[in-house]
């Protein structure tokens, strides 16, 4: 009997502290209006944070090839702007908004602009960085243009480095296969 309760115990304190799907989450996209990401059931989704003053931003192009790639085969990229790492993304969302597509064509999610590190990290990445909460693994935040793979049943799968082009077999292999 005891054996009993420490397990029941075990599964309601995990069961309420980890959210086991990124389906649990609502955030705003980048014209204010909020999106609710189980919208996103059984499609593949790449998360990623960026910047329009970095390096990486360039990326945008290869990230718009594969949205328009595979956006009719189940897959979605939603990109969240952040200025967390040298004040690469100064812009407001109307600025973002107009950016990415006058430059790029980004015709993929955007949404509002967020913090991805820090004490106001906001609450889908803190699921996307803590193993506690995503059930997969840790990570940080290393760089704009980081990728998070989220499938069909909206588990986290891998984290792929911010330099890792969005056009690498390895990802390119992950939207292919069933």
């Amino acid at each position: 009997m005891k054996n009993i309760i420490i397990a029941l115990s075990i599964l309601i304190t995990v069961g309420l502290n980890a959210q086991t799907s990124l389906y649990d989450f609502k955030a705003r996209d980048i014209d204010g209006k909020m999106i609710d990401f189980a919208q996103f059931k059984g499609k593949k989704l790449m998360i990623v944070n960026v910047a329009s003053k970095c390096g990486l931003t360039p990326q945008y192009e290869k990230l718009q090839k594969l949205y328009e790639k595979y956006k009719d085969r189940g897959f979605e990229i939603v990109a969240f702007p952040a200025n967390n790492f040298m004040g690469q993304e100064p812009g407001s969302e109307s600025e973002i908004k107009t950016f990415c597509s006058t430059n790029y064509g980004v015709t993929f999610t955007m949404m509002s602009k967020i913090s991805v590190k820090g004490k106001d990290m906001h609450p889908i990445y803190q699921w996307l960085t803590s193993k506690e909460k995503n059930g997969k693994m840790d990570s940080s935040v290393s760089w704009n243009f980081q990728k998070y793979l989220i499938d069909e049943q909206g588990r986290l799968v891998d984290v792929i480095s911010p330099r890792t082009s969005p056009l690498d077999e390895k990802i390119i292999n992950w939207i292919e296969s069933r």
